[in-house]
């Protein structure tokens, strides 16, 4: 969906935004913008609200398997025989 800028002085916002930031379009100056925020905003959240998010990421990939040697996994990747 696209967005558009209706507002006068928002659109003059993202100009000096584009201008300052060498951003070829304003969308492209926008965008940056916008995930700079949400990367901002990502921080801000209390670690245990970013540990919880960590963790059900994980728990949804399902059960670890203690049995696995990630050193031995690790050394025979790299290993050059």
């Amino acid at each position: 969906m696209a967005l558009f800028i209706r507002d006068p002085a928002v659109d003059a916002l993202a100009e000096e935004v584009r201008r300052l930031t060498r951003a070829r379009t304003k969308t492209e100056a926008v965008r940056n913008a916008l995930l700079a925020q949400l990367a901002q905003a990502r921080r801000a959240l209390p670690m245990r609200d970013r540990l919880a998010r960590a963790q059900a990421l994980a728990d949804s990939m399902g059960p670890s398997d203690p049995t696995v040697d990630l050193k031995a996994w690790s050394d025979a990747m790299w290993d050059e025989r």
